[in-house]
């Protein structure tokens, strides 16, 4: 099934249109802004802008499941990450990536197992997709993982070259 027929709205209002993602590969990551992860949204912002020209995006997914670490706005949201973090690359609305209220975008994602083979609920903020051109999920990283770990990188130039 290809995430691209998912409906999820704009961080600031509209659809998304995760279909604007076919032919791209896209790392999609729960993020939050006060968490001890949010570092990560430079090495996030750095990724995809390296790869950006190559037909790749990140793609934040505001949560607030985690002890409650994204509790804004999505202009308080949208703020933060522009100023902090310098963030470009795209964000969709804040959502629920665990239990009953889940978004359908993240019951199609948990499925999807990490290295070690786990499948299931979003452990934590940061906790990464790669998402292939056609839409399939090729690869789940842990929230620790960095997004420029030697194990992210390769998995997304694996995608760039396909």
């Amino acid at each position: 099934m290809s995430v691209h027929t998912v409906k999820i709205d704009a961080l600031q209002g509209g659809p998304a249109d995760l279909a604007q993602y076919r032919g791209k590969a896209v790392l999609l990551v729960n993020v939050a802004s006060k968490c001890g992860l949010t570092p990560q949204y430079a090495a996030l912002e750095r990724l995809h802008a390296q790869y950006a020209p190559r037909g790749f995006t990140v793609l934040g997914v505001p949560c607030n499941q985690f002890m409650g670490q994204e509790p804004g706005t999505a202009e308080e949201i949208a703020q933060f990450c522009s100023a902090t973090y310098g963030v470009t690359f795209p964000m969709t609305e804040k959502i629920d990536v665990n239990g009953a209220a889940r978004h359908a975008l993240y019951t199609q994602l948990t499925a999807a197992p990490d290295a070690e083979g786990y499948t299931g609920d979003i452990r934590w903020n940061f906790e990464k997709f790669l998402i292939a051109p056609e839409g399939s999920v090729v690869a789940r990283f842990a929230p620790q993982t960095a997004p420029d770990a030697p194990e992210v990188v390769a998995a997304v130039e694996a995608q760039l070259s396909a």
